[in-house]
């Protein structure tokens, strides 16, 4: 298994301007932080600048809560030639017990590299440390 899936590719503490109006974190919120952590976890494996072209299922099995604290981790799933997909798996840490964690969800995510016109390129060969 790669040492990287025990490092999270984002940690984050959800604030209160982060809470819909029944006083959990929006889940728009959490899946914007599964696009930035994937988008990190495509960059480790040789992508400069990428687009979102896919998120595949979210499902969410806990609320996140103001204060806990979300880490997302991410592995690879497939390396194409100019795309890359990944699994990124949030996690909530409750600020009164980080030693107990609560699945929030998961999410495959598929990015293709682009240059500067928007254009898919190949990805660099040899995965970079982010």
């Amino acid at each position: 298994m790669d040492p990287r899936a025990h490092v999270p590719a984002i940690r984050v503490a959800m604030l209160p301007r982060d809470t819909n109006a029944y006083g959990t974190i929006f889940g728009g919120h959490i899946l914007s932080l599964i696009d930035q952590a994937g988008a990190v976890g495509a960059h480790r494996h040789g992508a400069r600048r990428v687009v979102t072209v896919a998120m595949d299922k979210v499902e969410f099995k806990q609320p996140v809560q103001v204060g806990d604290i979300v880490s997302c981790y991410t592995e690879l799933l497939r390396l194409g030639r100019t795309s890359v997909s990944v699994r990124v798996r949030v996690v909530a840490h409750r600020p009164e017990d980080l030693e107990r964690s609560v699945e929030v969800t998961q999410a495959d995510v598929t990015y293709v590299n682009i240059d500067e016109t928007g254009r898919p390129i190949a990805l660099r060969s040899g995965a970079v440390k982010v």
